[in-house]
């Protein structure tokens, strides 16, 4: 039998690290975990009052880095702290940016994939400011890829567990999208 619950959950979350910069050109990133692709060329991410969310409303363009297990340290250190009050926390956890060439944002080179984008539009509701962005490019270390795509065995990308609140390593693949059904038809 199954118990009853008065909450339910969705899990895992992708770690997002969203790069933006501020008025002045300073690199900025946070970590964001409510995001996800939208069709086949847009992402919606869901972010409060950050740093990053003004830069994202000033610039209207920023990048998304997916986190690794090799960064998650330094990952989870960017979502921590607020640029406002740590202005060098890039630095302090030892990441290092290179300005995209399609955005004006920054690409950090520790992490091996990130994704260029330009806001397509900004709600504010449920206490929360909904950013929808079309994405222009990517930029891939050679190191992930397998055939000139992203390899997730070599990306080791984490997702967010809600429920138990910890960083989880994406595991092998168990099965293929649109064939492993085939064996019902």
């Amino acid at each position: 039998m199954k118990k009853s619950f008065d909450k339910g959950f969705i899990t895992p979350h992708p770690v997002l690290i969203i790069g933006t910069y501020d008025r002045d050109g300073r690199a900025n990133a946070m970590n964001a975990a409510w995001g996800g692709q939208i069709g086949h060329n847009q992402i919606a991410v869901s972010l409060s009052g950050h740093k990053s969310t003004v830069n994202i409303k000033q610039n209207k363009e920023f990048t998304i880095a997916f986190a690794t297990a090799e960064q998650i340290a330094a990952c989870d250190f960017v979502g921590l702290v607020s640029g406002e009050k740590v202005p060098d926390k890039l630095e302090q956890c030892g990441f290092t940016v290179t300005p995209s060439d399609k955005v004006n944002a920054p690409v950090i080179d520790q992490l091996p994939v990130t994704i260029e984008c330009k806001v397509l539009g900004i709600q504010e509701e449920f206490g929360e400011n909904r950013v929808v962005a079309e994405i222009v490019g990517m930029k891939a270390d050679e190191e992930v890829l397998t055939d000139g795509k992203v390899d997730l065995d070599k990306l080791h990308v984490v997702v967010y567990d809600t429920v138990s609140k910890c960083y989880r390593a994406v595991g092998g693949s168990v099965g293929g999208a649109w064939n492993a059904g085939k064996k019902f038809l």
